[in-house]
């Protein structure tokens, strides 16, 4: 069955800014859930974002370049995914070390990385975009070291996540307003069988990035559509949540339950007549829900429930 607030005064809950951040291009946030705390990146201003709910207590750190997405790689180290490379950030002392460079990323000056997560077995999916064009990539590299182009002719690879049976993956290209599904093979990490879930076309809307939940349900922020979409998992819009901002970039369950969804959102390239009537856009936002969401995974291990001692930036 489709995921359901439980009351009629939940339903009419609407997203609240928890942190004015006034990020360019708030993206990708995860849940870290051996640390409880909340992450995610400003691409354009180079920054990821570490946000702790139960103190309220908030820091970023300044990578460098861009930053397209981020994973957990351990208690205290993410790994990024930055204009044309990979590399490991530790969240103790901020020091960054490089993985590899995509060279076939690094040959398109325009490209640059996007949206990313990690599978159930710690392997790290992260897609690169073009501005207008079908050049963009997706990828996999996985804790042997290896890298594997896993999809091409993207013109945005946007969000992405996997169905609670781990036998779906979903891919977004944002221009082509569409959603994609795949057979997902988790013991390889294949994909094939491409095929349209969503086409958002005759809606006008863009989605950008996504979370699923534990129901199979999915949550598309809608990038300059003022609203986040659930849909079921045949692709059927079960509902739109208003947001008060114009472009609500992605979103992830968190908190120790996983229930209250965090949503990130972007200010850039907005007019002054657009900010004064989105005045929240870059920050972050949370929706209290009593929908379970699913675990971010962490780069080669499996999701933990131990917490231990952490220190913020």
């Amino acid at each position: 069955m489709p995921s359901t607030f439980s009351t009629q005064e939940k339903i009419q809950l609407l997203p609240e800014p928890i942190l004015p951040t006034r990020a360019r291009l708030g993206e990708g946030p995860c849940w870290h859930r051996a640390t409880q705390l909340l992450y995610w990146v400003d691409i354009y201003n180079h920054r990821v974002h570490q946000f702790d709910p139960a103190t309220g207590q908030t820091c970023f750190f300044d990578v460098g370049d861009v930053v397209g997405c981020i994973a957990p790689a351990g208690a205290h180290r993410l790994i990024m995914a930055q204009r044309h490379s990979l590399s490991f950030l530790d969240t103790r002392d901020g020091s960054i070390t490089p993985i590899l460079t995509v060279e076939a990323e690094a040959n398109q000056p325009q490209n640059r990385f996007n949206d990313g997560k990690c599978d159930s077995s710690g392997r790290f999916w992260f897609g690169s975009m073009h501005p207008d064009r079908p050049i963009a990539s997706l990828y996999r590299y996985d804790p042997d070291g290896s890298l594997h182009q896993m999809e091409t002719g993207l013109t945005i690879s946007n969000g992405l996540g996997w169905s609670p049976d781990n036998q779906t993956f979903y891919l977004t290209d944002t221009p082509k307003r569409t959603i994609y599904a795949y057979d997902f093979e988790s013991e390889t990490g294949s994909i094939q069988n491409r095929r349209v879930l969503i086409d958002l076309n005759e809606a006008s809307l863009f989605p950008d990035g996504l979370t699923i939940d534990q129901s199979g349900c999915i949550w598309s922020a809608i990038w300059d559509g003022w609203c986040l979409v659930q849909f079921d998992p045949t692709g059927k819009e079960i509902r739109r949540i208003p947001m008060p901002v114009q472009c609500p970039t992605s979103c992830t369950f968190g908190g120790v339950d996983l229930t209250t969804l965090y949503i990130t959102s972007a200010s850039v390239g907005q007019s002054q007549a657009e900010i004064e009537r989105s005045f929240h856009s870059g920050d972050l936002f949370c929706l209290p829900t009593d929908t379970v969401g699913l675990p971010a995974y962490s780069f080669g291990y499996e999701t933990t429930d131990s917490v231990p001692s952490v220190s913020l930036c």
